[in-house]
């Protein structure tokens, strides 16, 4: 007959891990990454260009995000207009003439998170000293906020 197994705290470790499983990505990211395939591919809804698919992702978002993505629109096409909206991810994006991402709105029903957020890609020119910024939480669109993004997009696009 064989000694009972001693259980120690290390096996007990292993066995949780064990029992846990691999989430992967969520019903939301394959969402997204479908999106970028199909961009990719240049696949749009016929006789819609890069804005109005843009328009028509905004028009998808639920409110208070909806009204903030449609003024951040503005704001970006009224001062940065060397930047092209395009969709990236599924999300309003606006691209240099290199037609690189520089910057985008996640709306916070995107990834079920809770904010909108404005964020800027390695191509947008915020660099200040070893860390900066790149993603900012957007609750509400006030004046104040829309002179920071004015100010962030001219330094991104400088």
């Amino acid at each position: 007959m064989k000694p009972a197994r001693k259980v120690t705290q290390e096996s007990a470790r292993s066995r949780a891990a064990a029992s846990r499983k691999v989430k992967g990505f969520t019903d939301e990211e394959k969402a997204a990454m479908k999106e970028y395939l199909q961009e990719r591919r240049g696949v749009r809804p016929k006789g819609t260009d890069a804005e109005s698919a843009v328009l028509a992702k905004i028009s998808e978002m639920k409110e208070p995000d909806r009204a903030m993505a449609k003024r951040v629109h503005e704001i970006i096409k009224a001062n940065a207009p060397g930047l092209t909206p395009r969709t990236w991810y599924g999300m309003p994006a606006y691209a240099d003439r290199d037609d690189k991402i520089l910057c985008y709105f996640q709306s916070a029903q995107k990834f079920k998170t809770r904010y909108a957020t404005l964020g800027f890609s390695d191509k947008a020119k915020l660099d200040e000293g070893a860390m900066w910024p790149v993603v900012y939480a957007l609750k509400e669109l006030t004046s104040a906020e829309e002179a920071k993004i004015i100010a962030l997009l001219k330094k991104a696009a400088s």
